[in-house]
């Protein structure tokens, strides 16, 4: 009787770490690994206490249960519960704004290729030139603010 729970332990215990595997964790990782050897193990021992008739049925029964749950476990929607359902659609600097409006002057506190620090005042804030590169500590003026408060800078020349 032994024989048997040990079999069974090991073959339930395994085809529910694959089933696991596959659905949380996609990829091959320890826990998948373990579960695919404890089913290795429990149709081995089958074969191994109660002989090759018995240990065939083992190994089609352990594909078929297998094969089934996990087809099962798709189509019920019980992961459902388990899932993310919504989804962060924010922006980084969606509620930042700046005293910078179009016209200000500065200076470009880094190397602008094309993006880099520049100082405003007392603010130093990230900027994009419109495509030129521009060195540290060039007169800059605002051209543009877009609705993702990304600011565009030009030399002053």
């Amino acid at each position: 009787m032994i024989d048997w729970i040990t079999v069974l332990l090991l073959l339930i215990s395994g085809i529910a770490l694959l089933i696991v595997e596959i659905i949380f964790i996609p990829g091959t990782t320890v826990l998948g690994l373990v579960g695919v050897a404890m089913v290795v193990l429990g149709v081995v021992l089958g074969y191994s206490y109660f002989g090759n008739q018995t240990g065939t049925i083992v190994l089609i029964s352990t594909l078929v249960v297998g094969g089934v749950a996990t087809a099962l476990s798709f189509r019920s929607g019980f992961w459902g519960k388990f899932a993310l359902h919504n989804a962060n659609r924010s922006k980084f600097n969606e509620e930042f704004s700046t005293d910078v409006t179009i016209g200000d002057s500065g200076i470009a506190m880094s190397t602008l290729r094309p993006i880099g620090k520049a100082e405003f005042g007392n603010q130093v804030l990230e900027v994009r030139t419109t495509g030129q590169y521009l060195t540290a500590g060039t007169r800059i003026r605002v051209v543009r603010v877009d609705e993702n408060n990304r600011i565009f800078v030009e030399p002053i020349n």
